[in-house]
């Protein structure tokens, strides 16, 4: 992986933990996926316009079939994300969400699209689950056996992260591959795929139109916040996937737990601090070993 690439995962990991968090204090659901996909339509615009003035007309069923593909795959991943972050604690489901996704990804892409990986490498990817997974963790669910409440809650991020993660391996494949191989601009696909998510969201909206703007006020500025920089992120990881193996890329992605550990445990008050922090060191040493593989 070359350094350009690791800087733009570097980076990409920051703003993603930062989005994450504020999307858990919204307690927002398929509305507030709504409000920031919007927002992203308008905010973006010039940008969009500009990139795909000559570049969009001349799609074709193939390209357009991918932004509708990944549309739908990134609505279904933010609806369960947030679900999952009203039912269950961050540091349950985001490490399994983010550790689930990359694991499935990195196998698709050596499986099917004929990528390579390193000894080393593999051992960046068991690096970075091993530690996400610590993240998730043993303290947790151990606690959780003698008491009912908090197990039913860790049940419900274990089963919400997974899920999650399903949602990202999946649009991380569609959207790699619509990449590398059709050679579609990174931030077109993002942007286009906001249409795709407004059309599907909207009826949720319009179907009690007094609760959603209720919502809209109480969340609009998690969702601003959220639709400013959340594209960034992953415009910045498709364009490291344009540069590195996407089995490479996918799980050096998870070097945003670290952040999350010590950003996110802090300002939502969440335990565990020892096991997210020996967690997010086993992260950081898989993401080494796969920008050195």
């Amino acid at each position: 992986m070359s350094l350009q690439a690791f800087a733009l995962i570097i980076l990409a990991g920051l703003i993603h933990a930062c989005w994450n968090i504020a999307a858990k204090k919204a307690g927002g659901d398929a509305r507030f996926a709504f409000f920031t996909s919007a927002l992203m339509m308008f905010i973006w615009a010039p940008l969009g316009w500009w990139m795909g003035r000559d570049v969009v007309p001349g799609w074709g069923r193939t390209e357009w079939g991918f932004v509708v593909a990944s549309g739908l795959l990134h609505v279904g991943y933010y609806v369960i994300l947030l679900r999952g972050y009203r039912k269950a604690d961050l540091t349950v489901v985001y490490p399994l969400a983010r550790g689930s996704g990359p694991l499935l990804s990195s196998l698709v892409a050596i499986s099917f699209l004929g990528e390579r990986i390193s000894a080393l490498g593999a051992f960046g990817i068991a690096g970075v689950v091993g530690g996400v997974f610590l993240i998730a963790g043993g303290p947790a669910l151990l606690r959780a056996a003698h008491d009912p409440a908090a197990r039913q809650r860790v049940h419900a991020g274990i089963f919400y992260g997974v899920l999650t993660g399903v949602f990202i391996a999946s649009y991380t494949v569609v959207d790699g591959y619509a990449v590398k191989m059709l050679l579609m601009s990174p931030i077109l696909i993002d942007y286009m795929g906001n249409f795709v998510r407004v059309g599907v969201l909207a009826p949720t909206v319009l179907r009690d139109r007094a609760t959603a703007l209720r919502l809209w006020r109480l969340q609009w500025r998690f969702a601003l916040l959220v639709a400013a920089v959340s594209p960034v992120a992953y415009v910045l990881v498709l364009y490291a996937m344009k540069e590195a193996p996407l089995s490479h890329v996918a799980p050096a992605r998870e070097v945003s737990m670290l952040f999350a550990a010590l950003i996110g445990g802090h300002l939502l008050g969440e335990g565990d601090r020892l096991a997210r922090i020996a967690g997010a060191v086993l992260i950081a040493a898989g993401v080494t070993a796969l920008a050195l593989g």
